[in-house]
C-alpha cells in the first residue's frame, strides 16, 4: 500500500502560508511555512509545505541552511536548480537586507557598534569567516572586507593580508572580527595570538587595531574589553 500523500489542495484554505500571511502577518508563520512560499510548489507526492519540513528535517536547522551552496540543496530530494535558486536568493536578499544601513555614515564608538554591524552576517555561518571593519579618522566605516574563510574550526589569516586591505583603502584603524560556528564566543589561544601579532604590526605600520571581536550565535566578545590585546 502506497504512503498517503498530502497536496497544498488538501490543507484548509485558513491554513494555507500565503492565506495565513495575508491574514495574519509573517511573523505568525513557521519557519516551514515561510520556507514553503520560496519554495512556491511541491512535488507530486507532497505538498510546498511539507517538502518544507523535510528540508528542515534533513538539515538540521535553519542556521545550516543558510550556509548551504546551491549544489547542496541541490542534493535534497524534490529540489531542483529552480528551488535551490529561489531558496539562495531568498536567502541572500535576507543578509544583504540585514546589512543595509541608512545613507550616513556608521560610526563605531564601541564594541557592541561593531558587534550590531556584523552580528547576524557572521552567527549562522557554518565555517570561521575573518572580516574586518576599517574605518577613518573619525571611526566611521569606509570598507568591510572578508579576509579569510576556515574550515569548520579553524580561521587562518595573515597580517600581512589584513595590513594590505587597510593600507588600500587608506584605514586609520579598523576592527577584526571572526565568528565561532559552535556558538561560544569564547577566545580560543589561537584568537589571542592572533589578536596580539595584529596589534604589534599595527604600532609599526601606524593603523591602530582597536579590537577583536569573536562572534557567536546571538552574543559577542570583545577581546579589548576583556584585556586580552
Amino acid at each position: 500500500m502506497e504512503p498517503q500523500t498530502y497536496m497544498l489542495r488538501d490543507i484548509p484554505h485558513q491554513e494555507r502560508p500565503r492565506e495565513r500571511m495575508l491574514q495574519y502577518g509573517a511573523g505568525a508563520l513557521s519557519h516551514a511555512e515561510l520556507l514553503a512560499i520560496l519554495l512556491r510548489t511541491g512535488t507530486q507526492r507532497e505538498s510546498a509545505v511539507h517538502l518544507a519540513q523535510r528540508i528542515l528535517k534533513q538539515v538540521g536547522s535553519m542556521r545550516q541552511l543558510v550556509d548551504m551552496s546551491i549544489e547542496e540543496l541541490m542534493a535534497i530530494k524534490g529540489i531542483g536548480s529552480a528551488k535551490a535558486v529561489q531558496l539562495k536568493a531568498g536567502i541572500e536578499l535576507g543578509q544583504r537586507l540585514v546589512r543595509t544601513r541608512m545613507d550616513e555614515p556608521v560610526i563605531i564608538r564601541s564594541p557592541r557598534d561593531a558587534a550590531e554591524v556584523l552580528m547576524e552576517q557572521l552567527r549562522y555561518l557554518q565555517k570561521e569567516h575573518f572580516v574586518c571593519l576599517f574605518l577613518n579618522t573619525k571611526n566611521h566605516i569606509i570598507a568591510q572586507e572578508t579576509l579569510s574563510i576556515g574550515s569548520l574550526n579553524a580561521s587562518i589569516v595573515h597580517p600581512r593580508e589584513v595590513f594590505r586591505a587597510a593600507i588600500k583603502c587608506s584605514s586609520a584603524s579598523f576592527v577584526c572580527a571572526h565568528n565561532h560556528p559552535s556558538g561560544d564566543p569564547t577566545p580560543s589561544p589561537e584568537d589571542i595570538s592572533l589578536t596580539s601579532r595584529l596589534k604589534e604590526a599595527g604600532e609599526i605600520v601606524g593603523i591602530e587595531v582597536l579590537d577583536h571581536l569573536i562572534i557567536g550565535d546571538g552574543e559577542f566578545v570583545s577581546l579589548k574589553e576583556q584585556g586580552l590585546m
